[in-house]
């Protein structure tokens, strides 16, 4: 019996252009994400990987093929019994960390528990406790504007955390960080992600950052490839 925790079987995804014909992106995906497993995605830009976190996150949905998560096979399901799944089982990454303002980090890492139905105190002590595990909980009362690059998407990390997911979704998470601050925030990822022991796809343009994860893929002309 497969161990994934995520899986994606067939995924085609095209769109149209307003231009004659149509832009196939993906053209037949098949991608197991195992337990425990950190997988590097690379692409050319514009090849598709942004639209395959998506489908792989709920957030799209494919054309043809499956998505599974945890076993259970999502694709056709209703608006919102994917949005359920998706709350519960993944969290997202992305470029820009897209932190809310007028919050502090904590209160950042908190609202999403807040929501999910975990109680204040609850909420709080684990929002500390992530901060502290990426080594910004000195920052935990500081708002986005007062922390640096860095630190805020460090912060994005353990929002994305914060309601225990199986599968972290990334989009160039250190993309928008100079050399040096996006090596120390990646290895804080990476810390974060093997302490949790769970899954994750990370779409990156750095090679090197995606030696360091389990294996490579990479997309080009729709296909999926992987890089030995």
């Amino acid at each position: 019996m497969s161990d994934a925790v995520l899986s994606l079987a067939g995924i085609t995804k095209s769109y149209n252009t307003g231009l004659p014909g149509q832009v196939d992106v993906l053209r037949g995906v098949d991608l197991d994400v195992q337990r425990g497993e950190v997988v590097a995605l690379v692409a050319p830009s514009g090849a598709g990987k942004s639209t395959l976190l998506h489908i792989a996150g709920l957030l799209d949905t494919p054309d043809a093929g499956s998505v599974t998560l945890h076993g259970q096979n999502l694709t056709g399901q209703s608006d919102r019994r994917r949005t359920l799944a998706r709350r519960a089982e993944v969290g997202f990454i992305y470029q820009f960390h897209h932190l809310l303002p007028e919050f502090s980090a904590l209160e950042n890492i908190a609202l999403p528990q807040l929501a999910a139905g975990t109680t204040r105190t609850d909420a709080d002590a684990r929002a500390l406790a992530l901060l502290e595990k990426v080594g910004v909980g000195h920052r935990a009362s500081h708002r986005p504007a007062e922390l640096s690059g860095g630190e805020q998407q460090r912060v994005a990390f353990c929002r994305a955390l914060a309601n225990g997911p199986a599968l972290l979704l990334a989009d160039e998470p250190t993309g928008n960080l100079d050399p040096a601050t996006s090596d120390q925030v990646f290895d804080a990822l990476m810390a974060l992600v093997r302490d949790t022991g769970l899954s994750a796809l990370i779409a990156t343009h750095n090679l090197d950052l995606a030696k360091r994860m389990d294996r490579t893929v990479r997309l080009d002309t729709g296909h999926l490839a992987k890089v030995p």
